[in-house]
């Protein structure tokens, strides 16, 4: 079963709009949407990743939020869950529509948060230097 905010190309649609103008609810941000918006940004161009980096930066500001060396956007984490949905959706048959790619990439992903944790050999989350700037797996190479 999918989330509401997938349920159709119109709630998508809305969910993204929402997410660039800053205004998605805060309460109910979670993995899986980092992880739609990302797919769907894939989707539209593989080189994507400039675009992201500025809506999740505005999207957390627009919250109230932080983007510091200890709080909001963390480059690494970013930049490695673009690796892995880049990857998965090099798998999926070409041609599917924005929306079942979104329902793809959540129903994979969603569950699996912390998968950075089988690629890196130290604490990614709290490390400043890596929320800063992309540090490549150590213990894997995903990208």
């Amino acid at each position: 079963m999918n989330p509401e905010f997938l349920s159709s190309d119109e709630t998508l649609a809305a969910f993204l709009q929402h997410f660039e103008a800053g205004t998605w609810p805060i309460a109910d941000w979670r993995h899986m949407h980092h992880l739609a918006a990302a797919a769907c940004y894939l989707h539209e161009d593989p080189h994507s990743m400039d675009r992201l980096r500025i809506n999740i930066k505005h999207y957390n500001l627009s919250q109230g939020g932080q983007n510091t060396e200890d709080r909001g956007y963390h480059e690494t984490l970013t930049r490695f869950w673009v690796g892995v949905i880049t990857n998965y959706l090099a798998t999926l048959p070409s041609g599917l529509p924005r929306l079942e790619i979104a329902q793809l990439v959540v129903a994979k992903f969603a569950s699996q948060r912390d998968l950075f944790d089988a690629y890196y050999d130290f604490d990614v989350v709290k490390s400043r230097e890596a929320r800063q700037a992309w540090i490549p797996p150590s213990l894997q190479f995903v990208l």
